[in-house]
């Protein structure tokens, strides 16, 4: 039997994570196969516009209202314990869709899975930042908008074809594998460190890594004794939490690149993909054109995995959000030079390429790098609440998105919106030179010394430790 190596268990873990955020790229874009055949004439029940959109939107108000719902179960319980729930909140969430005979068992079920949404956001960038090594780290956080495009792709193309029941049962076994999977995942060894628990944190850090990532392992313990004493005899203020570089830059700079990632389309082309197509595109088959903007995300994504550990963070960031930028531009001069008949030769072709630009920029880098920043700027002691405060961005970007959407395209058309949008991606992108930092082969306690201005921990303090655990292991020596 062929030796598991470290690399493949970081890959099992990973994999565990990735079929969760299956599920929930599934219920982003399960509106759009939702909603056309509620609209249907043999529908069992009817909608309005107005619950339309509610249905589109709930779960980013889900977001927004449970942002802090993760920091404590992470926090306290552990990241094990925080994905257990999120896996249980998925089936739970998809049974009562799958169920739903009304627009308000089908909101409810919306809820369920917003709320396990909302937990994986924080949990799945900080939980596969802590298991995986800082060479591979940035390819596999980039996974994080791949299985997120897939599941979008995945219940596009699924509800294409069967009913959207059925559809909803499909998506059922997605949380459930994960659930399987979190049994033979460890805990996470950065969580087991800030409770304390060294021996176990040293035990599930070599079964991850191996035995060649010491000097991290040992940095990583010893940086935690030494928050530990620093905290020891003095009172730590809710004020002087966040006055400290290493809690508030990292908030305000994921604030930014959560807003930046909805903007650029995640959640509109994940909701009404379909409505945009034939407003931008003119009378097509919307839904073919949408299953072929689906699969360029997946092939996307999937070289982003690869881009992404090759290149620079930041490069890959203000690369992408440029071409985002230009995509978003290039769409609303098409539309307004169409409409005033402006145009010398109209067809699909144009409009298709622009809105191919559009993933492209949003597939490879636009959207996975909030993700891979998200699992490495947040300090290991305030993770939990760091991430969950700088959600309350992602959460309320979403929900004003989702549900303006419709109001803006029947008020100002398609080009007025997309106009919004590029105004808050330059702004996103603007704020965002200043405050991001050059992550890639950094460690996490590397990172979160560079948002300090100063090490916690120094080699001094290392090599003291050392020579302190030495002789406490000569003294029990020479007593038996």
């Amino acid at each position: 039997m062929p030796k598991i190596t470290p690399y493949m268990k970081q890959c099992f873990v990973t994999a565990a994570i990735g079929f969760n955020i299956i599920g929930h790229g599934a219920a982003s874009g399960f509106p759009a196969i939702l909603l056309p055949q509620l609209h249907q004439p043999d529908s069992g029940f009817k909608l309005t516009r107005s619950q339309d959109s509610w249905l589109a939107s709930t779960v980013g108000l889900t977001l927004l209202l449970g942002s802090f719902s993760a920091a404590s179960v992470m926090g306290t319980k552990g990241r094990k314990a925080a994905h257990y729930t999120i896996s249980v909140l998925g089936i739970v969430g998809w049974v009562i869709t799958i169920l739903a005979t009304s627009f308000w068992l089908l909101i409810v079920g919306r809820i369920i899975l917003g709320i396990s949404f909302v937990m994986m956001i924080p949990l799945r960038s900080a939980l596969i930042g802590e298991y995986t090594s800082p060479k591979s780290r940035g390819a596999f956080l980039a996974t994080v908008s791949l299985a997120q495009g897939f599941g979008i792709f995945f219940v596009h193309l699924i509800g294409s074809l069967i009913s959207w029941q059925r559809t909803a049962l499909v998506c059922l076994f997605l949380p459930f594998i994960s659930l399987v999977m979190t049994l033979f995942s460890p805990e996470s060894p950065s969580w087991l460190a800030s409770q304390g628990r060294y021996e176990e944190s040293r035990e599930a850090f070599r079964w991850l890594r191996g035995d060649q990532e010491e000097d991290e392992l040992e940095k990583m313990i010893s940086a935690r004794i030494a928050f530990k004493e620093s905290r020891q005899g003095r009172k730590i203020t809710m004020f002087g939490t966040i006055k400290k570089k290493e809690f508030y830059k990292p908030i305000i700079l994921m604030f930014h690149a959560y807003s930046l990632s909805q903007s650029c389309g995640l959640v509109t082309m994940a909701a009404f993909s379909t409505i945009i197509i034939k407003k931008v595109m003119g009378d097509v088959n919307a839904d073919m054109w949408m299953v072929i903007f689906d699969t360029e995300r997946i092939l996307t994504n999937t070289l982003a995995v690869f881009i992404i550990h090759k290149f620079k963070r930041r490069t890959m960031m203000f690369s992408a959000g440029g071409l985002s930028l230009a995509s978003h531009i290039g769409i609303i001069f098409y539309v307004y030079l169409r409409n005033n008949n402006s145009l010398p030769v109209t067809g699909m072709w144009l409009p298709a390429l622009l809105l191919a630009l559009q993933f492209f920029a949003m597939s490879v880098g636009v959207t996975p790098m909030p993700s891979v920043m998200a699992g490495e700027v947040f300090p290991l002691q305030y993770r939990s609440l760091a991430g969950s405060i700088s959600l309350v961005s992602l959460s309320s970007t979403m929900f004003l998105i989702l549900k303006t959407f419709t109001g803006l395209i029947d008020s100002v058309g398609i080009e007025g919106t997309y106009a919004v949008y590029s105004f808050s991606i330059a702004y996103c992108l603007l704020v965002m030179w200043f405050l991001m930092p050059e992550t890639k082969g950094k460690t996490l306690q590397e990172i979160e010394d560079g948002f300090r201005g100063k090490p916690i921990v120094t080699r001094e303090l290392i090599e003291k430790k050392s020579l302190k655990d030495d002789e406490t292991e000569l003294e029990t020596k020479n007593l038996t």
